[in-house]
């Protein structure tokens, strides 16, 4: 039988493919740079074939290596969806590892979570509450399958498949006020001490760039880690905030918050990469989630 190539060298094949460079391949699958070429002699040995030129001014695929790599990258991620469909039959989980933006908010997740207990018990669902540049961090690594996410403008996301769900919109949170919904006007966030998030965070810079727009430089009384945080301190003294209303929503907040007069609102994405090798459990779990937003605004 004809020697074939072993997963580990199609895959090192895959990584040099995305970076186009010895030291950064050999990097980001953990080996030495010798081993890493010895690897790539010995697959081009195998299929007989020059896969990459090297010259003393660097390297690169040859026309025979950019025809291979889709078809490399499309091997492994049918042995990977083969393996995880395999698990499922046999009755093993999967799990999705779901990071929500920070502003967002994990709570959102809960339902989904207790969803997938019940329904689709072939996958875990393990969710973290993330800042914009973890977020995606993480979703590029691999470390997080699914981000829930605005789309932000530090976001380059080329090749990611970029689902919306939601229009969310922020709102005036100060429930300590006790304020009539008539007695409301951007005059009061002025006078009022304001609570918001820490000052590295993407929502932080947003809120501030509102308040440029409008002309209000409110007092800001404390920068808190969390819109739970937040709601919190909110609850406990007379100082207003800007919040997602679908958190306080889902908090069972019915009161104490007020529409803007200039609206504040953004889109909600499910990002992930379609070349993720969970992508049959991505998809039930994305679907779940646009089929569940679609019925809500019936």
């Amino acid at each position: 039988m004809k020697e074939k190539p072993s997963i580990q060298q199609i895959e090192n094949f895959i990584i040099y493919g995305k970076v186009r460079n010895f030291a950064m391949a050999a990097k980001r699958a953990n080996i030495t740079q010798s081993a890493f070429s010895f690897q790539m002699k010995r697959l081009e040995e195998i299929v007989g074939v020059q896969l990459i030129t090297r010259s003393s001014r660097g390297s690169d695929l040859t026309r025979e290596g950019e025809f291979f790599l889709p078809k490399a990258v499309k091997i492994i991620n049918d042995l990977d969806e083969t393996i995880n469909e395999l698990q499922k039959f046999s009755g093993k989980t999967v799990s999705l590892n779901i990071g929500a933006l920070m502003s967002l908010g994990d709570v959102l997740m809960n339902r989904h979570v207790s969803y997938f207990k019940r329904h689709n018990q072939n996958i875990d669902i393990n969710v973290y509450n993330l800042e914009a540049k973890t977020l995606l961090h993480k979703l590029k690594s691999g470390e997080i399958d699914i981000a829930s996410s605005f789309l932000l403008p530090q976001m380059s996301l080329d090749g990611y498949v970029k689902d919306f769900f939601y229009k969310d919109e922020l709102v005036y949170y100060a429930p300590a006020l006790n304020l009539p919904q008539t007695d409301f006007s951007l005059q009061i966030i002025k006078q009022t001490p304001f609570a918001s998030y820490s000052p590295d965070y993407f929502i932080s810079a947003v809120i501030e760039d509102y308040f440029t727009r409008i002309n209000i430089n409110p007092d800001i009384e404390a920068r808190l880690s969390t819109p739970y945080a937040i709601m919190q301190y909110c609850k406990d003294n007379k100082t207003g905030s800007l919040l997602s209303k679908r958190i306080l929503m889902e908090m069972g907040e019915k009161t104490g918050y007020y529409s803007l007069q200039e609206p504040l609102c953004f889109n909600a994405y499910l990002i992930y990469n379609h070349e993720n090798h969970k992508i049959s459990s991505i998809k039930v779990f994305v679907d779940y989630v646009l089929n569940l937003y679609e019925a809500m605004k019936h």
